[in-house]
């Protein structure tokens, strides 16, 4: 019986990696056409907790962002996170690009669109922004890159250190487009970083980031592979939820009442900041003369971002202006469709060598 379980979850992750794109897609889809459930979801009060912290409350889309990063901290070995050593340089010039490269495509879209029609779509697509970038690199970029032939030990080691460092650069990051937005889409940005993101990020990244990884050195690596389908099937349908729960906030309204030049304007912006984060990592890469598997692991690290994070955080913090959402949700979609190219570039490339 047990082996049966365990084969069905092997295949229904394998199933669900196979078709991700496509589960994204469709639960976008549900949250336009069917968002009542969603919103049942995020009124859920599953009562309190007591953290270092102080003492929260715990709603139902937080809850899933935390067991989320639980599970990605379970995924972190330490037997390869003792060989992050020998990665230091180029760990310490990822983090330098995921800070620098995205802010430095902010800064240059905020100049731009002073030329927009709309002075409200662009202070809400500059917050959008200011929220993919200003999150830590996403724990699935260590998927990509190990299903690549990429450095797991880099991987790791990049999303640990935005991770941990996040209640120190995310604010910075949220100040620094605060000053480039006006009225109220400026002073909630400041106001985020000056308190809740550094308290939001410790108690629902952090810490269970923290106690997974704590889990993982407990169970040791034979007892964790045995585990590991299951893990993955969770992850997936808590992504799928996550997205599905956060997005009910805003597309209903897209559907209901479209603005397609605000739509093209958020796609093509997303598209061009993917494009950077890639861009960001092969170029590092090449500088430090990095090898082909450094090299997927350092792109894969720059372009993608935790946006469940981003997401739980717009929809708890700034859920007044809800279209602010609709960047993260784009960015979401557009990094897997960046990856998944990038993927194919990595592997043709390797061919050739």
């Amino acid at each position: 019986m047990q082996n049966k379980t365990h084969y069905f979850a092997s295949a229904a992750a394998h199933f669900l990696h196979a078709w991700f794109i496509w589960a994204i897609l469709l639960s976008y889809l549900a949250a336009a056409l069917f968002p009542q459930l969603g919103l049942w979801m995020r009124k859920l009060d599953l009562g309190s907790a007591v953290t270092p912290l102080g003492e929260i409350r715990l709603g139902l889309p937080p809850f899933l962002l935390a067991l989320l990063l639980f599970n990605a901290g379970l995924g972190i070995s330490p037997t390869e996170l003792k060989n992050a050593r020998s990665k230091a340089a180029m760990i310490f010039a990822g983090l330098l690009g995921n800070v620098a490269a995205p802010l430095l495509a902010i800064f240059l879209v905020s100049v731009a669109m002073t030329q927009w029609h709309n002075p409200e779509e662009s202070q809400q697509l500059l917050v959008g922004l200011a929220l993919v970038a200003a999150m830590p690199i996403a724990g699935a970029s260590t998927a990509w890159a190990q299903n690549a032939g990429g450095s797991l030990v880099l991987s790791l080691g990049l999303v640990l250190l935005t991770t941990l460092l996040s209640p120190l650069t995310t604010p910075q990051i949220l100040h620094a487009v605060g000053w480039l937005t006006t009225g109220d889409y400026s002073e909630d940005l400041h106001e985020l970083a000056s308190g809740e993101v550094a308290s939001f990020l410790g108690a629902w990244v952090i810490l269970p980031s923290l106690l997974g990884s704590s889990c993982r050195a407990g169970l040791g690596d034979h007892r964790f592979a045995r585990l590991l389908p299951y893990v993955k099937l969770l992850n997936f349908l808590v992504i799928i939820l996550l997205n599905y729960s956060n997005a009910t906030l805003v597309l209903p309204g897209v559907v209901a009442s479209p603005d397609a030049d605000f739509l093209a304007l958020v796609a093509v912006v997303i598209g061009l900041l993917c494009v950077v984060g890639f861009g960001s990592g092969l170029l590092i890469s090449t500088l430090l003369g990095a090898s082909r598997n450094d090299t997927a692991s350092l792109m894969f690290a720059l372009g993608m971002n935790n946006n469940g994070s981003g997401l739980v955080l717009a929809s708890v913090a700034l859920a007044d202006h809800p279209q602010v959402m609709l960047p993260i949700i784009f960015y979401n979609l557009v990094q897997h469709l960046g990856a998944s190219v990038v993927d194919v570039g990595l592997c043709r490339r390797g061919a050739s060598r």
